[in-house]
């Protein structure tokens, strides 16, 4: 198995739970669509959250995909063997359906038979428990791995820190609302050669899974997702046990190889270019390879599902991707541009990504010019450079304007130092100042975010419907040109983006108004029918914009004791059951630009 690549294990491994009865889910966008609490997918999970919370999923109990996912956090990690912000996730999913034992025993199966994984390879984790929260030791799937073939000392067990997983981290972070549960992760064991001694924390200390030292790489999490945070912040049971089982592609394909460098094992179309255009060595300069071929990728997905470089929001991190993967180029060879690497990523994805070829030439056309602007930029920046280093020193204040107004990536600011022999520059003072930064950023994003679909409280899901509401209404006033273009929902607002060319009138708004308010005063049902997606498309049913959609779909209609229907539309839920079940007026707070052709709704219900 040492040549299979990783468009190899993707498809053996959709292959082989489609055969154990698992529907195949596209992949959701990396823009994650009423899901205010993050920027990014970052797991193959997150769509799936109203079904882990009880609804019934139109393609069944048992699911299975390979989601593009992309991680901002980690862009200051990408340097190493085996960081990326962008990867894929390799998932499946029992929705009520099997439990530990055959979850276990099928990734187990997937590993060693389909990836050719050695077994006395493979280490596992469970989930220690927790008394002060009433949460028990997972003995039971310790015991299913020893049956499996793995040996005592090659199972450990880890706290909450380590084996219980939701999307807020720890049991004592998660909010009312949220699903969680204890898991159990894979390791692959490199060997004691894979070590990196010098980097660990651990040098001095026995080798173990979570120990970080370079031996170890976690290929696969099976969450046993059974739990809800209940409002006295103790666990209730969730309606079902389900399994959420998450491994990453790139990393699967890198332990089938016994290849320890992540990027050796999957980035190769990137790498090999990136040698071949700029004639230097990977051996000699892993860094920035690694670097430039983890942000062109990730730029490449990002730009494809719609996301643009900007100064904000999603936009923000595609810029900050592309500058430091320019700067890192150029440290290689001059005047190469990004675009150059293009070609090589849709190719290795077009097949199972067609979006990528729908738009390269949008693609290649958006990093073309966020290089024009960069290099503009940067000679700005470095005038103003030269300003701050007359005196031979940077402060921590003068690196940060460096950073957030003229874009110089940290590496920029201390190569551009020792250049010009400045030995004072207060690299701590500016880690202090980034991290506050990234600290009021996170807390305006989760302001900004907060408490969206995911938690399910009833103020939130009152807004949903209404948002159904409002886009009907708007295609009735403003014309049938109107589809939603984005959306964002909290239990205090919501948000539309839709297409329009030019601002509402006073009038229109008052139109758009009262046509909800008449529906909220009717009592309409919220009905919910899975159908073929062509079916849901014959009959004008409303669907996200850019969204790929499986062959079955859950269509929601509001509709009268007639069936008159107000609206269609494609969407996982929840929804209340009557819209007289909303309570209240509904009131356009705000209506603006966001692009050429595009308009902005906020609204509330008082």
């Amino acid at each position: 198995m040492k040549d299979m690549r990783s468009e190899e294990i993707r498809k053996r491994y959709l292959t082989f739970f489609e055969k154990r009865g698992h529907t195949i889910l596209p992949s959701a966008s990396l823009v994650p669509e009423n899901d205010p609490t993050t920027l990014f997918t970052g797991s193959g999970m997150q769509p799936l959250i109203p079904y882990l919370l009880g609804e019934k999923h139109p393609q069944g109990k048992r699911l299975a995909n390979s989601q593009k996912c992309f991680r901002s956090q980690d862009i200051e990690e990408v340097g190493d063997n085996r960081h990326t912000t962008f990867f894929e996730m390799l998932g499946n999913w029992s929705l009520g359906d099997y439990w530990k034992e055959e979850q276990l025993s099928l990734f187990f199966e997937f590993l060693t038979k389909e990836a050719g994984i050695d077994k006395n390879r493979l280490w596992v984790t469970c989930f220690e428990g927790d008394a002060s929260l009433g949460l028990s030791r997972d003995d039971e799937s310790a015991e299913i791995w020893k049956r499996l073939g793995i040996p005592d000392g090659q199972i450990r067990f880890y706290s909450s820190k380590k084996n219980w997983w939701s999307r807020s981290g720890i049991p004592e972070n998660m909010p009312v609302g949220e699903p969680g549960g204890p898991d159990s992760e894979v390791f692959f064991d490199f060997g004691e050669h894979a070590k990196l001694h010098e980097q660990s924390p651990w040098k001095n200390e026995q080798c173990h899974p979570n120990c970080d030292c370079g031996r170890f790489m976690e290929i696969g999490n099976s969450v046993f997702m059974q739990y809800i945070k209940k409002e006295d912040g103790s666990f209730g049971l969730l309606p079902t046990r389900n399994v959420d089982f998450g491994g990453g592609l790139e990393r699967i394909t890198a332990a089938s190889q016994g290849e320890s460098d992540i990027f050796v094992a999957n980035s190769d179309y990137i790498i090999g270019r990136i040698e071949q255009v700029t004639g230097a060595a990977y051996a000699e300069n892993r860094i920035a390879f690694r670097i430039i071929a983890d942000h062109i990728k990730a730029a490449v997905f990002l730009i494809g599902d719609g996301i643009l470089p900007s100064n904000k929001d999603q936009g923000y991190f595609v810029r900050r991707l592309l500058r430091r993967a320019m700067v890192h180029l150029s440290k290689l060879s001059p005047n190469i541009p990004l675009t150059s690497f293009i070609q090589g990523i849709v190719e290795a994805y077009k097949t199972q990504y067609p979006v990528l070829a729908e738009k390269q030439t949008a693609i290649e056309e958006a990093i073309a010019l966020e290089e024009a602007r960069f290099t503009t930029t940067l000679g700005r920046g470095m005038k103003e450079f030269e300003r701050l280093a007359k005196d031979g020193a940077i402060t921590a204040q003068d690196a940060f304007q460096l950073f957030t107004t003229y874009g110089f990536p940290v590496e920029l600011i201390v190569e551009e130092a020792r250049a010009r022999g400045i030995k004072q520059l207060d690299l701590n003072g500016l880690q202090e100042l980034l991290r506050q930064h990234q600290e009021l950023s996170r807390a305006g994003a989760e302001q900004k975010f907060k408490g969206g679909l995911a938690d399910t409280k009833p103020e939130t899901v009152k807004l949903h419907t209404t948002h159904h509401l409002l886009l009907a209404a708007l295609q009735r006033v403003l014309g049938p040109h109107v589809k939603q273009r984005g959306s964002n929902i909290t239990s205090e607002r919501l948000r539309i983006d839709f297409s329009h060319p030019q601002k509402m009138t006073k009038e229109e708004i008052a139109q758009v108004e009262t046509l909800v308010n008449e529906q909220i005063k009717k009592g309409l049902k919220m009905v919910r029918r899975d159908m073929p997606k062509e079916e849901a498309e014959k009959i004008g049913a409303e669907m996200e914009f850019g969204a790929n959609y499986a062959d079955i779909v859950s269509v929601y209609f509001c509709e009268d004791e007639e069936g008159n229907v107000f609206s269609k539309e494609f969407c996982g839920g929840p929804h209340v059951k009557n819209t007289a079940d909303i309570q209240g007026t509904f009131k356009i707070m705000k209506e603006e630009a966001v692009s050429a052709g595009v308009r902005r709704i906020k609204a509330v219900i008082e």
